[in-house]
């Protein structure tokens, strides 16, 4: 089950990038239709959408959809789990700004290789690996450091739940890499995730009456398509299938690079600003991203 992972290679770089923009692009895509959709009912909606079409993509695949191969408490667990992190998200974002959330949230990468630290043998970091990890959350730091129009005072309880959906995000890796999910098929394990999350994410927002829709305007519609099968389908559907041949910790470290993409998506799209910090912070991403995928 836990076989060593590959390097990092020029695939796995390439991949990383596009998904790191596709990802990058999320918050944005929240805040354009959280005006007409609900945030938790938003969140339901988009597993909803995603569940049914890995569900087909898997019947396509002639894939089984319920195994008895043991997956069955870990992929409820990761569902949970899940479900926790966009919650957070979603909600977080009606207090706080794209931009913060995309701060907070990518702090994801530290509490993953913190886990699998202690859990996956394959996986423990070297010192100079995790002062990769401190650079490039600190470039992440330093990109937001010189600050914005908004108060913290409005915005912190957003970015509490920014903080708390990254820590559910790297609990989910470790989860997966942790146990059978492991070597269970990609799509398995994501339908687990999107299911669990569908039931839970739709029964909570029946239940706080959370479920009415505004006016659907062409850019909700955009937004909730890109979320439902650009991130929670494909991507996801790639993600899982590189944790299952790349070292998860090594991955998680590219993801310091959506917050990025999430600042460039939100001047072009929303109109926000950055400081002059920014290119030094891509700087230090970067030489952290080196770091942490340098071989032994």
């Amino acid at each position: 089950m836990n076989t060593a992972p590959r390097p990092i290679d020029a695939t796995a770089l390439a991949i990383m990038v596009g998904l790191c923009a596709i990802w990058g692009g999320q918050q944005v895509a929240v805040k354009l239709a959280v005006t007409a959709v609900p945030a938790v009912l938003q969140a339901g909606l988009r597993s909803v959408i995603a569940t049914l079409l890995v569900g087909g993509w898997m019947l396509w695949r002639r894939q089984r959809l319920v195994t008895g191969d043991g997956t069955l408490p870990a992929g409820i667990l990761a569902g949970v789990l899940f479900s926790l992190e966009f919650l957070c998200i979603f909600v977080g974002l009606t207090h706080t700004t794209a931009s913060r959330m995309a701060v907070f949230l990518y702090s994801a990468p530290c509490f993953t290789a913190i886990g699998l630290h202690w859990t996956v043998p394959s996986e423990r970091l070297r010192a100079g690996q995790w002062l990769g990890m401190a650079l490039a959350f600190c470039g992440i730091v330093v990109a937001f450091s010189d600050g914005g129009s908004t108060s913290l005072a409005t915005t912190w309880p957003g970015d509490l739940l920014g903080i708390l959906a990254g820590v559910f995000w790297g609990m989910t890796t470790v989860v997966v890499r942790a146990s059978r999910l492991a070597t269970a098929a990609p799509a398995k394990t994501l339908l687990y995730q999107l299911a669990v999350s569908a039931v839970l994410l739709c029964v909570l927002a029946l239940a706080t009456g959370n479920v009415h829709i505004g006016e659907m305007t062409r850019t909700t519609w955009v937004s909730l398509v890109y979320q439902s099968i650009g991130v929670a389908f494909a991507s996801y559907l790639i993600w899982f299938w590189m944790l299952t041949r790349y070292s998860a910790a090594r991955l998680a470290s590219f993801s310091f690079l959506s917050p990025l993409f999430g600042v460039t998506f939100g001047v072009l799209i929303l109109g926000e600003s950055v400081g002059w910090r920014f290119a030094g912070a891509v700087a230090l991403v970067f030489a952290g991203i080196s770091l942490v995928n340098r071989r032994r």
